[in-house]
């Protein structure tokens, strides 16, 4: 097993923008198109109330990775989900934190061995236990708005360099594709 979960410094955003999701269907693509543009090796956390669209997001970055959607559900109680690598040489690790009251019970699960340079690890709920979470990260959070029921606000930050780039690199692929309007959001 891997090194032990350690408390650093909470560190801060490099990078940071929004915008908003008009219908699942669109929130899904938009995960999908981050799948284009992003590393193995990346962890991305994943915030958000209960129906807020988390299970759907990592529904969308599998089908970009060539996993089939259809079979990603929410881990709540399984609290963990390993789909194979795909033609990419991506393996996807799909953890839901919800139920875990820890570090020692997130670390008993065997999440560090999924902390790898071919895994993309989407963690649900990953404000529980922030101190699992490597220095670089990138963090989708996902709220309803109070206008639309279906209608989600998305902030995406990176906290890190490796995150910085993937973050300009989706939202260059969100602005070419026109999908969503992005606001910029300043870095504390």
């Amino acid at each position: 097993m891997g090194a032990a979960i350690q408390s650093p410094a909470a560190p801060r955003p490099c990078a940071a923008f929004r915008f908003h999701s008009r219908s699942p269907e669109d929130t899904h693509a938009v995960a999908r198109a981050l799948s284009g543009v992003l590393d193995a090796g990346l962890v991305i956390a994943l915030r958000g109330p209960l129906g807020a669209g988390k299970t759907g997001f990592v529904k969308g970055l599998a089908e970009g990775l060539g996993v089939d959607p259809g079979v990603v559900s929410s881990p709540t109680f399984v609290i963990a989900q390993e789909y194979p690598e795909t033609g990419r040489g991506v393996r996807l690790v799909h953890l839901d934190l919800y139920r875990l009251e820890g570090p020692a019970e997130l670390e008993a699960t065997g999440f560090l061995d999924s902390l790898d340079a071919r895994s993309v690890v989407a963690i649900e709920w990953a404000d529980r236990i922030p101190e699992a979470l490597p220095a670089d990260h990138l963090e989708i959070t996902l709220a309803r708005t109070e206008d639309e029921d279906a209608v989600r606000e998305v902030v995406a930050a990176a906290f890190g360099w490796r995150t910085q780039a993937v973050l300009r690199r989706w939202g260059l692929c969100l602005d070419v594709a026109g999908t969503v309007s992005l606001e910029d959001l300043p870095c504390p």
